[in-house]
């Protein structure tokens, strides 16, 4: 595989705003191979201005995202520094081919999760949570077809990833009943989604377990002060110039999103 070339054409495309179209030569023939392009891309978007990786993002936890994108199974990507924003952010729709939003749960992480030789449990885990924060990840639809492309080059595109709104930390957190909690999508005012956190694999922070697992497996962990988007509750809901978007969830708080 050749992934210094596969980044290339990704990042090229992503940041010209040409509509993502890899060669069926050029594209990651499984997961693994997507992982590995994913890397390489990193270090691509950190050239071209991005900032440092900040937090991960965990696509398809719920069967409500597993459906719409026609996966079995979560896909990860990583968050860049300059492209998150904190309860508020504006954003000019002549940045995306395509833009749209997603209800999420996060957790701050307090210390590093290292890889190791047998699986994460989600109690051990809980242990390096320093907070649990809401957020609204942004996500670009910028594939001509990710249908075609298929799921090991869309991981290696950091999976829809373009950006997050984090709000307020709880740090309190542990009498919050995560896999209980509500989120709502509105979009000018009105609901257009609503979700539970048991959507997201039971408990959100069997999400995380999941990222925790698969990034050791690579032998890679997640860093004290990242942070981790742990899938959403609510359907992918796509915006235009002009909207006012914004995301609750109970116990958690509020954020919001105006496209320029």
């Amino acid at each position: 595989m050749e992934k210094v070339l596969i980044a290339r054409e990704l990042t090229k495309q992503r940041l010209s705003l040409t509509p993502i179209n890899l060669p069926a030569e050029l594209r990651p023939s499984d997961e693994e191979e997507g992982y590995s392009a994913q890397e390489e891309v990193g270090k691509q978007l950190i050239a071209s201005g991005l900032g440092p990786p900040v937090g991960h993002k965990i696509g398809c936890t719920t069967p409500v995202m597993q459906k719409f994108l026609s996966i079995n199974n979560p896909c990860a990507g990583i968050i860049f520094q300059k492209t998150v924003g904190q309860n508020r952010m504006q954003i000019p729709a002549s940045g995306f081919i395509k833009v749209g939003i997603e209800c999420e749960i996060g957790v701050f992480i307090k210390s590093d999760i290292h890889p190791q030789d047998h699986l994460y449990s989600v109690d051990k885990l809980t242990t390096h949570i320093e907070s649990v924060v809401i957020a609204m990840e942004i996500v670009d639809d910028r594939y001509r077809s990710y249908a075609e492309l298929g799921v090991p080059t869309l991981i290696a595109d950091n999976f829809f990833n373009s950006g997050c709104v984090l709000g307020e930390r709880r740090k309190k957190w542990q009498d919050i009943e995560l896999d209980k909690v509500v989120g709502i999508t509105r979009i000018n005012g009105k609901v257009v989604g609503k979700g539970s956190g048991q959507a997201v694999m039971g408990h959100p922070m069997n999400a995380l377990k999941w990222l925790a697992n698969n990034r050791s497996r690579r032998g890679l962990g997640i860093k004290k002060g990242e942070f981790v988007l742990l899938g959403s509750v609510v359907e992918t809901k796509w915006l235009y110039p002009g909207d006012f978007a914004e995301i609750t969830v109970e116990d958690l708080g509020s954020v919001s999103l105006v496209v320029n």
